[in-house]
């Protein structure tokens, strides 16, 4: 469940900072939006374990994914990731139009980032380009459009942090990568992985400052900021790249920093 909460998070704090001041955010629309997660990320994780069923075979860690295993057929997963977008349609259907535009365009990011491992060393950006898609879409649900001087640093804020978190979890499956071809950040950044974290952490949380000063959020909100980068600055310092087990646990712990934002917002909001 650790990759749906870090789908859901960015959802959250878009929704929480639209709401209106002094008010709690929409509880209908984190109900639904998180049923959105729940479905999405099941259907990004079919598609990748589709595009990836030859490579999954060979790493340890997924080999006994169904289809790598050989459990199930192509064609049913094909049958499942019909359903799975079927009923995340459903849930996006339940928004304003403008958020059903905007929703739908996401679904081509959805279905190419497993490709980029491929050919790029920056499969990570990609990811975060995806996973914090609901920065934009949680605020034009509320609102109805986006205001681009909160969403986009917001958004920008969530794609720093997906490089962060990710390229902790790609540091586990490294030398099974190295073998059967397949690139990732944690690959091009080596030893310089802690550096490369701190500059994509320091630009995150500046990125929160201005989409905070441009909602005109209050002292919790740049209280749970600094939080946060408390939180990410214990996490790269005590970081072992070379240990997959510590990195889990720290790409894992990312749910909290997500949680941490969201009651600053709540709290700076009310």
């Amino acid at each position: 469940p650790a990759g749906t909460w870090l789908l859901y998070l960015p959802c959250t704090w878009s929704i929480g900072l639209a709401a209106a001041p002094g008010c709690l955010p929409d509880w209908r629309m984190l109900s639904l939006f998180g049923v959105g997660a729940v479905l999405m990320r099941g259907a990004g994780c079919t598609i990748n374990d589709m595009w990836d069923r030859d490579y999954d075979r060979q790493v340890a860690r997924t080999a006994s994914r169904p289809l790598a295993a050989g459990d199930i057929s192509t064609f049913q997963s094909l049958v499942f990731l019909g359903g799975q977008l079927s009923l995340a349609l459903c849930v996006l259907l339940c928004l304003n139009y403008y958020s059903i535009i905007l929703g739908a365009a996401s679904l081509s990011l959805v279905v190419t980032y497993p490709l980029m491992k491929r050919i790029t060393y920056w499969p990570q950006l990609v990811l975060g380009l995806t996973f914090n898609w609901g920065a934009l879409l949680g605020w034009s649900a509320i609102r109805g459009s986006c205001e681009w001087s909160v969403c986009l640093p917001l958004y920008f804020a969530g794609v720093m942090w997906t490089l962060v978190y990710d390229t902790i979890y790609a540091h586990q499956d490294k030398r099974d990568d190295i073998m059967i071809g397949v690139k990732s950040t944690a690959l091009q950044f080596k030893e310089d992985t802690k550096q490369w974290l701190s500059g994509f952490s320091l630009a995150m949380l500046l990125s929160l400052c201005m989409a905070g000063m441009n909602c005109n959020q209050t002292f919790p909100y740049y209280s749970a900021v600094a939080a946060v980068g408390a939180h990410l600055a214990h996490q790269i310092y005590t970081l072992d790249i070379d240990k997959p087990e510590d990195c889990w646990k720290k790409f894992a712990s990312n749910r909290t920093v997500g949680i941490l934002l969201f009651i600053g917002i709540v709290l700076g909001n009310l």
